[in-house]
């Protein structure tokens, strides 16, 4: 029979939620494993981390609840003709949101790098011209 070892409350005193440089971190792990022919396609795209989404994004993607955007793609997706090296033009980014990632990982029984992998991988697939139907569908036959 396993032996449970009381957890003591000095254990959980001294924790804090995971900040913007342990997500950095996170998605830097997911990044560098993934195959090295998907990460030379994904390249300039910037990973930028923030604890929101702007009020400007939210209200241009009629959110109402910040919480409801956990990641965000910004530019001209691959299958828009993006043109990695077009001047005056901003590179293609990845926005992933500390607080609504946070909020999400506390409801579900996920690890919380699952979470961060599974938001970041799902922007990948909007710089790759992938909608959200596209991606539930590869999703769903992956899981079969």
């Amino acid at each position: 029979m396993a032996s449970i070892h009381p957890v003591s409350r000095s254990d959980w005193s001294e924790l804090r939620a995971p900040d913007l440089a342990d997500f950095e971190a996170m998605a830097s792990e997911t990044l560098a494993g993934l195959p090295d022919d998907l990460l030379l396609r994904c390249g300039h795209l910037q990973i930028s981390l923030a604890e929101y989404a702007p009020d400007e994004v939210l209200d241009a993607l009629s959110i109402e609840d910040p919480h409801d955007l956990l990641g965000l793609f910004e530019g001209s997706g691959l299958a828009e003709g993006g043109d990695l090296f077009a001047t005056g033009r901003m590179p293609n980014r990845i926005w992933l949101f500390r607080r609504p990632i946070l909020d999400y990982w506390a409801a579900m029984d996920e690890t919380l790098g699952d979470v961060v992998a599974h938001v970041l991988i799902h922007e990948i697939g909007h710089h790759f011209g992938l909608s959200d139907h596209d991606m539930e569908r590869i999703e769903a036959a992956a899981e079969r």
